[in-house]
This record gives C-alpha cells, sequence and structure tokens, in this order.
C-alpha cells in the first residue's frame, strides 16, 4: 500500500520513539511491554492495517513462545538444585572462564536445533547460579544472546527468520534446502558465536572476584522460581510478542515502500532496525527468489548482529531480560557498541569475502 506523506511522517517518529524512549523514561523502561503494546496498536491504526487476521495472529503467535516460558519455569523451579549442582561442578572442573565460552558456545551452536526459545530458557537459569554480580550476568547474557540470534537462524526450526527465508526460496534459482543457510552462512556464524564465547570467557577477574555467588543473588532479586513469579513472568513475555506482531505488521507498510528495493550495502545498515523489529517481518519483505546469494548474506548478518542490540530485536534478549530483571538502559550499555562494533567489522569482511 502507498502511504501518505503524514503517515510516513508518524511511523517514522514512533519508530524513534520505541529506540529511545525506554533508554530515557525511567517509567517506560519499567513498563515496557505496556509500552511496546501501546505502540503497536498505534503503528496498526496510522497504517490502517487493522483486521481480523491479524488480531487472530497477535492472539495466537505468542501461545508456544509462553507455553514453553511457563513449562520450562515450571521444569526448572523442580530440577533447580539439580541444574545448581551441575552448574557449580562444571566451575570448579573447569575453572568459571572455560565455563562462561562454553555456555556461550554451546547454547549458541546448538540453539539452531534446541530453537532459540530453549537456548534463552536455559541461559537464562544457568546464568544466576554463576558466581558473577550484576554487571557480569548482565555482560554474560548480551554474549549470550548474541551467539544465541547468531545460531538460531542457521536452520528452519531455530527462529521463524530462518524458515521464512527458506520457505521464500526453496524453489528456482536457489532451491534452498534445510542446510541452504548452514552453508551460507556457517562460516560467519561460527566466527561470531566463538568471538561471543572468547569475550564472555574474559570477562575481568575483578567482576568476578567482587561477585555475590549465585545465593547471594537470588537473595537480592526475589525468588525467581514462585509459581506467581513464573505466572507472570509468561503473561509478560506474551504481551511482548503480541505488542512485536502489532508493531512489525503496522511498520510494515513503510518497510516495504523504502528498503524493499534498495542495494545489498544499503539494506545491510538499514536492517539495524531489526534491533525493535522482528527480523522475520523485515526478511519477509525484502526476500524475494531473485535476491543473489551476496545480498542475501549481507541482509541476513545485518539483521541478526541487530537484533542482539535492544531488549524488543530478538526473542532471547526477551526471555533473558524478562526473567533477570534486565533494563533496557542496562541492556543498551553492553550492547549497543558491542552491535555497532560487529556490524561494522562483518561489513568489512563480507565486502573482502563477496
Amino acid at each position: 500500500m502507498e502511504l501518505a506523506v503524514w503517515q510516513t511522517t508518524l511511523l517514522s517518529l514512533l519508530i524513534a520513539i520505541v529506540l529511545f524512549l525506554p533508554l530515557t523514561v525511567h517509567k517506560v523502561e519499567e513498563n515496557l511491554e505496556a509500552f511496546l503494546f501501546l505502540c503497536g496498536i498505534i503503528a496498526v491504526s496510522v497504517s490502517k492495517m487493522w483486521s481480523g487476521h491479524l488480531v487472530l495472529t497477535a492472539l495466537e503467535d505468542p501461545i508456544k513462545i509462553t507455553l514453553a516460558v511457563l513449562i520450562a519455569g515450571l521444569l526448572f523451579r523442580k530440577f533447580n538444585v539439580h541444574l545448581q549442582k551441575l552448574t557449580h561442578k562444571a566451575v570448579k572442573t573447569i575453572g568459571l572462564r572455560w565455563t562462561l565460552f562454553l555456555i556461550v558456545f554451546l547454547l549458541g551452536l546448538t540453539s539452531s536445533i534446541i530453537t532459540a526459545i530453549i537456548a534463552a530458557l536455559i541461559l537464562a537459569e544457568v546464568t544466576v547460579m554463576l558466581p558473577l554480580e550484576r554487571k557480569g550476568r548482565t555482560r554474560l547474557v548480551v554474549f549470550s544472546c548474541f551467539a544465541i540470534g547468531m545460531g538460531a537462524v542457521l536452520t528452519s526450526i531455530g527462529e521463524p527468520l530462518g524458515t521464512v527465508v527458506l520457505s521464500k526460496l526453496k524453489g528456482a534459482p536457489h532451491f534452498a534446502d534445510f542446510w541452504f543457510l548452514l552453508e551460507h552462512l556457517g562460516w560467519y556464524v561460527f566466527g561470531g558465536v566463538v568471538l561471543m564465547a572468547g569475550m564472555a570467557s574474559s570477562i575481568r577477574a575483578d567482576v568476578i572476584q567482587k561477585a555475590p555467588g549465585p545465593k547471594a543473588a537470588e537473595n537480592n532479586e526475589g525468588d525467581g522460581h514462585t509459581i506467581k513469579s513464573i505466572v507472570i513472568r509468561a503473561a509478560k513475555v506474551y504481551l511482548f510478542v503480541m505488542a512485536l506482531v502489532f508493531l512489525g505488521d503496522g511498520l510494515k507498510p513503510l518497510a516495504m515502500q523504502t528498503i524493499s528495493h534498495l542495494s545489498a550495502s544499503w539494506l545491510y545498515w538499514i536492517n539495524a532496525l531489526s534491533a525493535v523489529l522482528d527480523n522475520a517481518t523485515l526478511a519477509a519483505i525484502e526476500v524475494t527468489p531473485e535476491i543473489s546469494t551476496r545480498t542475501l548474506t549481507f541482509l541476513l548478518m545485518s539483521l541478526i548482529i541487530s537484533g542482539g542490540m535492544l531488549i524488543p530485536g530478538n526473542i532471547p534478549n526477551i526471555i533473558c531480560a524478562s526473567k533477570l530483571g534486565i533494563k533496557s538502559k542496562e541492556w543498551a550499555k553492553h550492547a549497543v557498541g558491542l552491535g555497532a562494533a560487529l556490524m561494522i567489522a562483518c561489513f568489512i569482511i563480507l565486502n573482502v569475502v563477496l
């Protein structure tokens, strides 16, 4: 659909509000789910995208992830002691640094099989059991979520982005099969996961030495394993995902009008919008059967990197931030600079290699 000037202006302004308000206004940060839900409603209203199908999609799409969060929360509540013993044994046997490395490395590489959701749930549980203070835990989560976001794209089951891309390219000329994304992105993703694991293992010694330990961390932040807290967390995730469905569909006409026919380099940088928009939505707009392998690589790498920069950018971010009480400003402090550096480095590498 062709947008009027006033619609384009308002939707562009809304993107700026979504990007910056949670980082600058404490009340918005504390009520991020409700804020994004309101922005989603406004976006759909401005773009005039309301339909029964959209409402049904917004109600149905969050169900699977919400059930996963709820069931996993109940299971972790039951087996928390066993997981804690296993985590402590790993730290004692191979040391904290190697434990951190393996957590990020293994979750990143297996997320394409166990799904990004399960990987994030495991991460959220294990993180609070490590002898790290809050800053160290936040950094670990950010590194891990970048790695999970990268790894999950390699198959059609890791996250919706892979499903959308393979579905669009299954015919001529690409004839994309289950291994298509692994073949074209595998080495870039592997390098990114190893880099994130290495950065996690290099968390400064003074951060580790001053850490209060897992039990103290739990006491400081309340019991995250009560039935009430598990249900509330699942409800927040449901609202969060519903908000992103509305926001993604509401901004889709603007995206189609402005970015659907750009070159690989332009797509790469404009896809930084994945920090606040669902990357599967952007991929659905940008990926066509006629797309070249080079352009596809550029746009997918930019989507999966920028998705780690802010909490709304990826499902693992949402799950971990909700579970660990990480605020938007706190996340951005550790993730925006890292994401920007990764974007620049990857852009240079892709231009040299492709």
